[in-house]
């Protein structure tokens, strides 16, 4: 499922992957697996360059995307003393790469005569994948805090993508779904209340589901309605942000044990 999360989820009880002392480090099994998911983003990229061509923009957007997914994941492995990815982890990778792919198509063109067969299948193959990942998770006992935040990052970060391209034939109102966890995250740092955990809700599930799938649909023009279908996409992600919103602000000071948005 989709976690397009308000705040970092609470720490789960099981994790992905072992973990090391507060003075353990990263050992070269991580550093050889970084070395080849980082090889494997600059891989898929020249598959794209040569089957549908890029550009310097494009290998730009995607090799900052890549470093900006190692940076962050590993500051995460620091930050929770994870020494290893576990198998949920690597599934989230793989989508990365893919959300690499994508943000570098995108880029590269500013929206416009972009191979929009190529975004649509990638961006959904990542999209279907979220199950995947989340499904690994439960079965392998190997969730944790920092895995779901990653997944949460990646879902996020698509979004963004998707709406900006989309917003190239629709208009910059589009963006307002990319950018509108962002915003609640930027808020959060200014009105500390809105850190709290969210109760679970399986509403606030099927809205963010919603936003990648109707973002692909748009995406891919085959649907002479396609606005509609992203105009009821953003009037749901508002009403579902600012229902937490609202909840937020009605249980500020209480603790209550849940997620953050989903």
């Amino acid at each position: 499922m989709i976690t397009l999360q308000h705040t970092s989820p609470p720490a789960a009880a099981g994790t992905r992957g072992p973990r090391v002392s507060s003075r353990g480090t990263r050992g070269p099994r991580v550093s050889w697996e970084q070395g080849g998911w980082a090889a494997g983003q600059v891989l898929l990229l020249a598959v794209v360059a040569a089957t549908a061509g890029l550009g310097p923009l494009g290998w730009a957007a995607g090799l900052a995307y890549g470093f900006a997914t190692w940076a962050f994941l590993g500051y995460g492995m620091q930050r929770h003393r994870t020494r290893s990815l576990g198998p949920a982890d690597r599934v989230t990778l793989a989508r990365g790469l893919m959300v690499g792919a994508v943000t570098a198509l995108v880029a590269d063109r500013a929206g416009q005569d972009v191979p929009v067969a190529l975004v649509v299948t990638l961006a959904a193959v990542a999209l279907s994948l979220d199950w995947v990942d989340g499904q690994v998770a439960r079965r392998t006992g190997t969730s944790s805090a920092l895995g779901a935040r990653f997944d949460m990052e990646v879902d996020a970060f698509l979004i963004l993508v998707l709406s900006a391209y989309v917003a190239v034939h629709m208009g910059p109102w589009v963006l307002a779904i990319g950018l509108m966890r962002y915003v609640f995250v930027a808020a959060s740092w200014r009105f500390r209340w809105m850190n709290a955990p969210l109760p679970g809700s399986y509403a606030r599930k099927v809205v963010a589901a919603v936003q990648g799938i109707f973002l692909v649909v748009a995406a891919s023009g085959l649907l002479p309605f396609a606005a509609v279908l992203v105009g009821l996409a953003l009037a749901s992600l508002m009403w579902s942000f600012g229902r937490d919103v609202l909840w937020l602000w009605r249980h500020a000071g209480v603790s209550v044990g849940g997620s953050g948005h989903v």
